[in-house]
């Protein structure tokens, strides 16, 4: 078959429809998520002129011994590729035709009286910035229809996910360089996905909004969950983009406590952790606050201040061309200072703590990480770097999520990265690990850190954009000052009536507990 035998058959291969007009515009006024430009602009990254792109998105699942499904969430990189959220669909992308097809589920009418049905063919033409439609049974004889008359190969993202079982072995199937691919193409994103995840941003912070408003008539964790997760439901934002963290007192210093079921009783400081995802992209907001109108103690007000001088300090120098572990650095050696003039740390200076790699007692976590398709998303490269960070103490590579190492260089235009500095203090964490090491005990004053546990811990966190200049603050979550203000009721330009909580019962579960002192702690850590 000569080439222009090959571009005919192409034609008849791709473009035959069967009743379906090719091209159906959009009936809807919302911009259709732009699928077309993502696969080009992965088929860019792979580096090839020809090839077949294949991706399956979710299938329905099943809970373990029952007819129930699972929750389903698509797979990021497949809805990257099409901007569909439907069940059981498949994709391939004709590299050197520049042709993408959706494959969807026939309906099945017994089906449709429980569970409703997904897309048509024309509605899907409708709905999705794709070339074709067709039916999922089609799948398997048109990726080997074309692999009998292209020689370029099929590129999937795992083994497992071949569409034909036993392809996965073939010569032609390639599964190593798509998913660097899609991962390098993710990590800059353009206005369309900036707009969602603003519009994430603007329904977590109204969500964070209500839940300052009525803090002060809450009695336990469970009730700012759900005020919380009320506020997104009801702005159409069902899914959260992680489990959210609604920590009071000590459990603040747990960084993904989630349980989320304990009452406040006398305890300082709530962390609320938590963000929608708006069409499949996600928000990642933190604010840490007092249970009342003002500061409980002068330890809480200090450690939030430390925290937001961290923050500030560190947003205010991203950019491109900035390397964000130096940010990360950076936290750090504000922390150390404001930690040795709180008398936290002492018996050494500056530079001999931060070599120790001792404020990571206190500071355990990266700065931030990607944001995106996942709360923690994906780039072209590891997140962190393993080699030569010996050089580094305060980076521990198992809990930072950096969105660039050394061998990344640095920020880019497009790139969203949340800042989040914390300062914490676990119990378990410090007579477990650092009172016991002789490295760092010496430099951690105990009397002065008796007073700081009961803060807990303090974590502030913002989605930034980079852009061309400089940066953008997506989120619009109140802070600082503004938030002890609508904490005090002296918000008035929302008059929704506040939530009534339930008072404690007599058999009231804010019994005091006497917590174990630090020595206390080790002593029954050895037993």
């Amino acid at each position: 078959m000569d080439a222009g035998d090959q571009s005919d058959e192409s034609q008849l291969l791709h473009f035959k429809d069967y009743n379906y007009p090719l091209l159906i515009k959009a009936s809807s006024t919302l911009e259709k998520y732009p699928a077309k430009q993502h696969a080009q602009r992965v088929a860019a990254k792979l580096g090839v002129e020809d090839g077949l792109i294949y991706l399956p998105g979710a299938p329905t699942v099943y809970l373990e011994d029952s007819d129930q499904p699972r929750p389903f969430r698509q797979r990021r990189y497949f809805y990257y590729m099409t901007g569909v959220d439907e069940p059981d669909c498949h994709l391939t992308y004709d590299i050197k035709f520049d042709i993408l097809t959706l494959y969807i589920p026939q309906i099945d009418p017994r089906r449709v009286i429980w569970t409703g049905r997904g897309s048509t063919i024309q509605e899907a033409y409708e709905r999705y910035d794709v070339d074709q439609v067709h039916y999922s049974t089609e799948v398997q004889a048109v990726i080997r229809r074309w692999a009998s008359m292209f020689k370029g190969d099929i590129f999937i993202l795992h083994p497992t996910q071949a569409a034909t079982p036993g392809d996965d072995e073939s010569p032609r199937v390639n599964y190593t360089k798509l998913q660097p691919a899609v991962d390098e193409a993710r990590v800059r994103k353009d206005a369309h996905e900036i707009r969602l995840i603003k519009r994430a941003n603007s329904i977590t912070a109204k969500a964070h909004r209500a839940v300052l408003r009525n803090i002060s008539t809450f009695k336990n964790e469970a009730q700012v969950e759900g005020v919380f997760l009320d506020t997104c439901i009801a702005e159409d934002a069902k899914n959260q983009a992680y489990e959210i963290i609604a920590a009071s007192g000590e459990n603040t210093s747990t960084l993904h406590y989630v349980k989320n079921d304990e009452p406040f009783c006398d305890r300082q400081l709530m962390c609320l952790d938590a963000g929608c995802e708006w069409q499949n992209y996600a928000s990642d907001v933190t604010r840490t606050f007092p249970l009342s109108g003002r500061w409980p103690t002068k330890e809480a007000r200090e450690i939030h201040d430390l925290v937001e001088a961290m923050q500030t300090a560190c947003i205010s120098r991203l950019g491109p061309g900035v390397r964000f572990l130096d940010l990360h650095f950076l936290a750090h050696h504000i922390a150390i200072k404001g930690l040795l003039q709180l008398g936290i740390l002492h018996n050494g200076t500056h530079e001999e703590i931060y070599h120790a790699g001792t404020s990571t007692a206190f500071f355990p976590h990266g700065l931030g990480h990607h944001l995106g398709l996942e709360v923690h998303d994906v780039s072209a490269v590891p997140l962190m770097a393993t080699g030569n960070l010996a050089d580094h103490p305060v980076v521990q590579t198992d809990l930072c999520k950096a969105p660039v190492d050394f061998r990344s260089g640095s920020l880019e235009e497009g790139m969203v990265v949340t800042v989040e500095p914390g300062i914490y203090f676990s119990r378990y964490a410090l007579s477990v690990f650092y009172l016991r090491s002789p490295v760092h005990s010496k430099y951690i004053n105990k009397k002065a850190l008796e007073r700081y546990l009961p803060v807990g811990g303090v974590r502030v966190e913002d989605d930034i954009l980079i852009t061309a200049k400089g940066y953008e603050n997506l989120t619009t979550a109140p802070k600082g000052e503004e938030m002890l203000r609508i904490i005090g009721g002296e918000e008035t330009n929302d008059q929704r009536p506040q939530e009534k909580s339930t008072a404690p019962s007599e058999q009231s579960p804010c019994t005091r507990r006497t917590l174990p002192t630090l020595w206390e702690s080790m002593q029954r850590s050895r037993e």
